[in-house]
């Protein structure tokens, strides 16, 4: 273990643990793109997210500052949701992660076919 995680040995994971789940990844690719309202990201975003989680997810990752909420005074109120600096920097990380998977999908699925043969 370096210093630093013996000095702060939640830091990595309590950072991981609230920019990293598959609503969050989603969203920060969908906000790659430019400004998204909530509707356009709840309608966009693959999987079958309710609107709370994607409202949980959204204020988690503003929270953790990879996101910009910017409230419109129209009626009713509407809301769009942007990349911060902090999230352009996570992108090519999650995109990486991205394609690792892509690229290694029918490796993982053969390991899942061989573990569950194995049983």
């Amino acid at each position: 273990m370096n210093s630093i995680d013996q000095e702060n040995p939640c830091l990595i994971q309590d950072v991981l643990r609230n920019i990293i789940n598959l609503w969050s990844i989603g969203v920060l690719l969908l906000l790659n793109s430019g400004k998204l309202r909530f509707s356009e990201i709840l309608r966009n975003l693959p999987g079958n997210i309710s609107k709370r989680m994607l409202s949980k997810t959204l204020r988690s990752l503003e929270e953790n500052g990879l996101v910009k909420r910017t409230v419109f005074a129209t009626k009713p109120p509407s809301v769009e949701y942007e990349l911060t600096e902090l999230g352009f920097s996570f992108l090519p990380i999650i995109i990486n992660l991205e394609q690792w998977a892509i690229e290694n999908q029918e490796n993982i699925n053969i390991a899942k076919k061989e573990f569950k043969n194995r049983q």
